[in-house]
């Protein structure tokens, strides 16, 4: 089986895919699951190199989001509602590699609607960018919100979201590229560079002085966005892919009665089980409807270029999801044929 197997904590860039790796087995509640694309996510970087909160035991397989086919022959524990060939997509360790064991409830079915590369991304960055919007910031139609780092992952989730919970979005990204896809994909009503100078100024301008009702970050601009945020808002915190973790001014916090909250949508497995599925059930309606859909970089990366696609997503040139194909359907079905 081929697999990105991790022996030793390195940087991405220096490690090789193998073509013998062990083929999972399913055990407890796991199920074997056939990897058809796999997503890239900034914390697959920092995990090979061990500066992750979640550090496997080695060896361990890099990615951790998949979408593809319930393996032939794969144990289906009891309660499970999936058979053989069903499409379905989730998150465990070990998504760059042909095959996949993961506890089936980790995964949902894959809606018919999307395809296995618009699948691979949807696990862990749709429920962090809604859960962070609707059940931490509690969005309000009407309201303003300014998106950091808009164009990637979570940030284009999250513009996508916010419209459709009927939010004036203020899309903020480094340069005019990312910009164009914040308002070509996402649909953001207005974008704002954060690389210029005294950018905030633009945000209050657009906001008749007020400044906006909510901040989502997930780059780690939460201080210089409180310059921009409105009486009683609401700062989300979500990650820190700029690599530094902020020190926030407190006073701001007082003098403008806000409140800065975080997001953590994997521990809600341990601390909050009830909420996942409700989650699921509104994005997975809002998928079906069409009114939110996933938004893929344009070049699909194969398993071979895996650190290809890493490196992209490391210097900041990917936008949306960067996906891995790992089989291509068509071929698949053509062979069986």
């Amino acid at each position: 089986m081929r697999a990105y197997v991790v022996t030793k904590l390195v940087h991405p860039s220096q490690l090789k895919l193998v073509d013998d790796a062990p083929e999972p087995e399913a055990t407890g509640e796991e199920i074997v699951v056939d990897v058809y694309s796999s997503a890239l996510n900034f914390f697959d970087i920092l995990q090979a190199q061990g500066k992750y909160q979640i550090k496997p035991p080695f060896p361990f397989t890099l990615g951790a989001e998949f979408a593809g086919k319930v393996a032939k022959g794969s144990p289906i524990p009891k309660g499970c509602p999936y058979k053989s060939g069903d499409r379905i997509f989730g998150s465990t360790q070990g998504c760059f590699a042909d095959k996949v064991a993961v506890k089936w409830q980790a995964t949902n079915r894959l809606p018919d609607n999307l395809t296995f590369d618009q699948g691979a991304g949807l696990y862990i960055t749709w429920p962090t960018s809604y859960e962070a919007l609707v059940g931490r910031a509690e969005l309000k139609p009407g309201e303003s919100v300014l998106i950091n780092a808009a164009a990637g992952g979570v940030g284009i989730a999250a513009v996508q979201l916010a419209k459709a919970l009927g939010a004036t979005v203020i899309a903020a990204a480094g340069s005019q590229a990312k910009l164009d896809i914040c308002k070509t994909y996402g649909g953001a009503d207005y974008t704002v560079n954060y690389t210029a100078q005294d950018w905030q100024k633009e945000v209050l301008r657009i906001t008749s002085g007020r400044g906006v009702d909510v901040v989502y970050d997930p780059v780690g601009r939460i201080a210089e966005s409180l310059k921009c945020i409105a009486f009683k808002g609401r700062a989300l915190v979500i990650g820190f892919a700029a690599g530094q973790i902020e020190k926030l001014p407190l006073n701001i916090v007082l003098l403008k009665n806000i409140s800065v909250m975080g997001l953590h949508w994997g521990l809600y497995t341990h601390k909050e089980s009830s909420r996942i599925p409700v989650v699921w059930e509104e994005l997975l309606g809002l998928f079906a409807s069409g009114r939110i859909k996933p938004i893929i970089y344009d070049k699909i990366f194969s398993l071979d270029e895996v650190t290809v696609g890493l490196d992209a997503l490391e210097r900041r040139q990917t936008w949306g999801k960067a996906i891995v194909r790992v089989k291509d359907e068509k071929q698949m079905v053509q062979t069986k044929l």
